[in-house]
């Protein structure tokens, strides 16, 4: 794909990078033989680096259903998010369909009508959130908009074409990683750690990624380091992270956060780990 052609995000993702690409961009390694990317959510920083050797994964299976019927089904998937939004919208509609996307969950569907109503909801849903019950059912609720263009048709079809070439997979992060060697460059971009001292880890459980996964990525960090891959992580600015990646370069970024629904909690302080000197 050629590099003037812009990809952007086709989904609003909870911890985004599209802010923080700059900051990116400028503490890449010089020289990348693959790129690994264990936790891509909305692929911001896989459509912004659009690098010829791609590896992406996330453990949220709906989500890389997405991804595959974006690069398998386009036109298929670009049809349906239209027929969905030629209904008007009010909430009754949007729990028809988040209501039709939680049996296709429950169910274990993996379709492209699954990945066109994932993108549909993503846009209708409060703040673009992603957010499931103890049942892993999606109950985030309406964000009262109406007359929203859903889908980005020239986006779509520029990232169907990218992602012919991308290799695209649903598995635990350490297990993806098995396959990275030498001169590779991975981007870790987890859930992050929670910012206030008064929270738990409970409520990433049920997104599958706890305090143990957290040790258990820094433990990966440092096993692939020795091997020589180079490695770039971003998570919030707190104590538990320095503890983690205090033997490599931590910079700190300050950053908004739209995602939050109160305003005087939108800004933050985040970091961006690399194992390697800027070049």
């Amino acid at each position: 794909m050629k590099k003037d052609i812009v990809l952007n995000p086709f989904i609003k993702w909870a911890g985004g990078k599209t802010q923080l690409i700059d900051e990116i961009r400028l503490r890449l390694p010089k020289d990348i033989k693959r790129y690994f990317e264990p936790f891509v959510g909305g692929g911001a920083v896989l459509f912004s680096l659009k690098h010829k050797k791609s590896f992406i994964n996330d453990i949220n299976s709906q989500l890389i259903n997405t991804y595959n019927s974006i690069k398998n089904e386009a036109e298929q998937l670009i049809s349906l998010v239209n027929t969905f939004d030629s209904v008007g919208c009010n909430n009754e509609y949007y729990l028809f369909l988040k209501n039709l996307y939680n049996k296709k969950v429950t169910e274990n569907v993996f379709d492209v009508e699954s990945a066109s109503l994932f993108i549909w909801i993503n846009k209708h849903c409060f703040n673009g959130l992603y957010r499931v019950n103890t049942s892993g059912l999606f109950n985030v609720p309406y964000n009262n908009k109406t007359g929203i263009n859903s889908i980005d048709e020239d986006n779509i079809k520029n990232i169907s074409k990218f992602l012919k070439k991308v290799e695209i997979s649903n598995l635990d992060f350490e297990i993806f990683c098995k396959r990275v060697r030498k001169g590779d460059f991975v981007y870790f971009d987890s859930p992050y750690v929670p910012v206030s001292e008064t929270s738990y880890f409970t409520s990433y459980t049920r997104t599958g990624f706890s305090l143990d996964d957290h040790k258990r990525l820094a433990k990966l960090f440092k096993k692939l380091s020795k091997k020589g891959v180079y490695l770039m992580l971003s998570n919030n600015d707190v104590e538990l992270v320095h503890e983690l990646y205090g033997d490599y370069n931590i910079d700190v970024i300050d950053v908004k956060r739209n995602i939050n629904s109160k305003a005087d909690k939108r800004t933050g302080r985040e970091v961006i780990i690399t194992n390697y000197e800027r070049f």
